[in-house]
């Protein structure tokens, strides 16, 4: 492989989240309960968007893309930290490293480029109804999304290949339990400043970019919305608030994240749970619970499965 002639290290240890058998047990039960709600409550919001006619806005057709993404997001990380948490396996190929390094950035991105989109529809939806059909038509949906996943794509291979350039001879040894590029390379027995500047340009604007455009979008709704009393826009601001609570449990973690000097701080590793395990739970259960069109829905849907 490319990278041979450069690094020595064959393997990685991800030290996890404890080295304490009862805390891993109970990590193992914690996690094992998030993934398991992620793939359930996806995957029903998947098929009874697909299966419902009446959920055929450009509202619908992004959430619906937004849960398939965070099944692709969550399954990055949860089943290889579930193995290792209970057979206690912390060790990692250096592709496999490599390889999970690129697909958590290449999906994670993705969401944020769709959830900034999703932002964009409830703007229009609100602020422009008489031109939401023709702003948000349905070809015009599928090019946001590929562009999302293309911009995705384009932010995780530059990640990938700028870690990649770089030599690993010595430590193997990571203070978390996935491959991510800021403590992996603290590891690089190189000067890595610009390569971390480079990084944070990469990751931590995209990060900070995507979250002040939602922040500015739901701005603009709330300034919209603020001198109207009827029901509708009432309803319209509570979900509002609700969506922009989920995306800063997302964006806000991310930017500590990458938007910092490269440091080892105890905290580290549990503000990743946030973005990683956490938000993804918490999407399906505000975009459906604060979603009456979805509850009924998915109401029928189970009356017709017990038919």
């Amino acid at each position: 492989m490319a990278w041979s002639n450069f690094s020595q290290v064959t393997e990685f240890i991800l030290l996890g989240l404890s080295d304490t058998r009862e805390l891993q047990l109970l990590f193992f039960i914690l996690f094992l309960l998030a993934y398991a709600m992620v793939l359930l409550g996806n995957l029903l919001i998947i098929v009874t968007v697909r299966t419902d006619p009446k959920l055929s806005s450009p509202m619908y057709f992004l959430l619906c893309n937004l849960s398939f993404i965070d099944i692709c997001y969550t399954s990055v990380t949860a089943p290889r930290v579930l193995v290792a948490l209970l057979l206690g396996h912390k060790a990692i190929a250096f592709e496999g490293c490599m390889a999970q390094l690129f697909f958590l950035h290449f999906v994670g991105s993705s969401e944020m480029f769709l959830l900034t989109v999703m932002a964009f529809d409830r703007y229009t939806a609100i602020c422009r109804p008489l031109h939401y059909t023709a702003i948000m038509a349905r070809g015009a949906c599928w090019a946001l999304v590929a562009a999302c996943w293309a911009g995705g794509f384009i932010h995780s291979i530059v990640q990938t290949l700028l870690t990649l350039q770089l030599p690993f001879c010595g430590p193997n040894t990571i203070h978390s339990y996935f491959c991510d590029v800021p403590p992996v390379i603290r590891l690089a027995c190189a000067d890595t400043a610009l390569t971390e500047w480079l990084m944070a340009s990469n990751s931590g604007l995209i990060s900070l970019g995507c979250f002040l455009v939602l922040v500015a979008s739901y701005a603009l709704i709330l300034a919209k919305v603020r001198a109207r009393v009827s029901q509708g826009h009432w309803k319209a601001l509570s979900t509002c608030a609700s969506h922009m609570m989920v995306v800063s449990l997302f964006f806000v973690p991310c930017i500590f994240t990458y938007l910092r000097p490269s440091g080892t701080l105890p905290s580290d590793k549990y503000v990743c749970v946030i973005y990683t395990i956490f938000s993804p739970v918490m999407n399906p259960l505000i975009y459906t619970l604060r979603s009456k069109e979805v509850k009924e829905s998915m109401w029928r849907l189970w009356k017709r499965c017990r038919a």
